[in-house]
């Protein structure tokens, strides 16, 4: 049985998995459940942990799984299994879903062009030519058309993005304050970054200490998809 800001905070965590494919961060779960100090939500994601809620993922900055949700419409000791929100394999590996008690059209399927890289870090040169594709389910995708992208750089660590992982973009050009982006800065130099307005200009911002925030005029910055999932080698 949970507590009221245990459930809290599951829901929170698996939804923002759910929308941007990584977890939030201890001052966006710290606000979210209006909590005075980050040391009451490391007493929940314990709790919760200890519970078999969810997992903290070894060598990985701040990186969360959920592993199941409470039933709500059950009794109290039952549970209702899902498809994990991070998604790991090799890069030519498929995706695992789990079982789901009825067909659903999310479960087929899906080849995705690997685009390349993306800095996650100093910008480094635009986004390249198709250089193979790998095979998720639908589960893991969002409507429209998805490309994919090997990160390079540690400026997104603390997002539970790593250096080598490779991330799911659906294409748009526009996106809301608090989702991780692809920007193409200045036609030349694409990076992955948390988009932010300021006024009448864009900040594209690390999640990583060691980085400063770039404010750049809207003129310069191209959005070219939102991240949707996330892939890890290991």
């Amino acid at each position: 049985m949970l507590t009221r800001k245990q459930h809290e905070l599951l829901r929170f965590i698996h939804e923002r998995l759910r929308e941007t494919g990584v977890p939030p961060s201890f001052d966006e779960m710290k606000d979210a459940l209006d909590l005075k100090s980050k040391s009451g939500i490391h007493r929940l994601i314990t709790a919760l942990e200890e519970r078999g809620f969810i997992r903290r993922l070894p060598n990985r900055a701040r990186a969360l799984e959920v592993i199941r949700l409470p039933e709500s419409t059950s009794g109290a000791g039952s549970q209702r299994r899902f498809t994990p929100s991070v998604v790991e394999g090799g890069l030519a590996g498929k995706a695992k879903a789990a079982p789901q008690p009825a067909p659903d059209p999310r479960d087929r399927e899906m080849s995705i062009p690997v685009m390349g890289r993306i800095a996650a870090g100093v910008p480094i040169s635009a986004i390249q030519t198709r250089s193979h594709s790998i095979t998720l389910s639908g589960d893991f995708l969002s409507q429209g058309d998805h490309f994919a992208l090997e990160v390079r750089g540690d400026s997104m660590v603390e997002a539970g993005i790593l250096d080598g992982d490779l991330v799911v973009i659906r294409r748009q050009d526009t996106a809301n304050t608090g989702d991780i982006i692809v920007a193409l800065i200045d036609d030349e130099e694409a990076t992955l970054k948390r988009f932010r307005r300021r006024g009448s200009s864009i900040a594209l911002e690390a999640a990583n200490q060691a980085y400063e925030t770039r404010v750049l005029g809207p003129d310069r910055v191209k959005i070219q998809g939102k991240l949707v999932s996330l892939v890890r080698r290991y």
